[in-house]
């Protein structure tokens, strides 16, 4: 939960999954699930460009769960949302980008093809775990 957010009748998940050991590098993500989650898909929400984050551009001025008030300090809930037709998965990537990082710095230096090996990366990663839970 953020510090000045409102409660609300869905569950939220956020941490790091590792796509890289060796490197150390690992990338955030922050699912805001639908009230009925079971019965709505899963949307993947990449924030595009390098340097923009999905968290703070996709999640508080796009898709908006939750805007920012005016004093800048807490939140609102915005029954508009997107996750009341879908689960929305924020994916912080690539690496260096939001919350997502890297042990190693040339990780820092990406294109496309490497982005999108991590986003793959993340997508198996995360469902292994799903179903091993």
């Amino acid at each position: 939960m953020f510090p000045g957010q409102p409660l609300v009748n869905f569950d939220q998940y956020s941490g790091y999954v590792t796509v890289d050991p060796n490197a150390g590098r690992a990338l955030f993500y922050w699912l805001n699930e639908a009230e009925d989650s079971s019965s709505k898909p899963l949307a993947l929400w990449l924030n595009g460009g390098t340097g923009c984050s999905s968290v703070c551009n996709g999640a508080m001025t796009e898709l908006r769960p939750f805007p920012v008030n005016p004093d800048g300090k807490t939140l609102w809930y915005n029954k508009y949302s997107w996750n009341i037709v879908a689960n929305i998965l924020f994916l912080e990537s690539p690496a260096g980008v939001g919350f997502s990082y890297s042990n190693t710095t040339s990780d820092y230096i990406t294109g496309d093809k490497s982005t999108a090996a991590d986003s793959y990366t993340f997508v198996m990663v995360a469902e292994i775990s799903r179903v091993q839970n």
